[in-house]
């Protein structure tokens, strides 16, 4: 593996296709790729038939594509590095969780196993990344989670933020804004039978609403 060669744009491929993979079953399609890149479907197809030549991607065009044992363990550890990288530049170099995301895209694709393993021991084999997201480790191993969507919670009650799907610069200084942050406190209220909104109290304080939208990309454990 440490000697196959790829572009940064075929490891972005790598990832997102991984990223489909754990959002869906079954083979992802070109068009579900196209749109996670925001490029045009016969680019994909292209790229597809590389990564199929190289034993990344089982792929054909009616079925789509999965990655190989191969693919997903290379996903795995750009997601790694991408995640270290968030984690090092909020803690250590004090950038805000709204900024390490775009500055990850662009670390992420060091090549140095090193260097990856260095930052890991200096930031203390942290389990999980700025927003949440749990960080393989160097053999591939991701720490289990048990949280669900805050849009999925039948009943009112006392939930912790775990973990935010939704990395956008907006969304996170939304979050900012209503001062919500991981591993806070959200008491749901009330769910509105209209829309599925909630009627919230963030660490017992501030009193908002979500969006049914909003609460799908909160990811929460219930308060014992």
């Amino acid at each position: 593996m440490s000697n196959l060669s790829l572009s940064h744009t075929e490891e972005n491929y790598l990832k997102v296709i991984y990223s489909l993979e754990k959002e869906t079953s079954g083979k992802i399609q070109n068009l579900s790729i196209a749109e996670k890149l925001d490029i045009n479907p016969a680019t994909v197809t292209e790229m597809l038939k590389k990564l199929q030549e190289k034993k990344l991607i089982d792929y054909n065009r009616i079925d789509g594509a999965s990655l190989s044992k191969q693919g997903d363990l290379i996903a795995l550890r750009i997601i790694r590095k991408h995640r270290l990288w968030e984690t090092f530049l909020e803690e250590k170099l004090h950038f805000n969780w709204d900024e390490v995301h775009e500055i990850a895209e662009q670390l992420e694709h060091i090549h140095s196993d090193k260097l990856i393993d260095k930052l890991d021991e200096h930031l203390g084999f942290p389990k999980f990344d700025p927003h949440g997201d749990p960080i393989p480790d160097a053999q591939g191993r991701i720490p289990e989670t048990n949280y669900v969507a805050l849009a999925n919670i039948k009943k009112p009650g006392r939930y912790r933020l775990d973990a935010v799907s939704n990395e956008s610069k907006l969304f996170l200084q939304y979050l900012d804004k209503i001062q919500l942050n991981i591993h806070d406190e959200i008491e749901v209220k009330e769910i509105l039978e209209f829309d599925k909104s909630l009627v919230v109290t963030l660490n017992g304080k501030t009193n908002t609403m979500f969006s049914h939208d909003a609460a799908k990309s909160l990811f929460v454990t219930p308060f014992d």
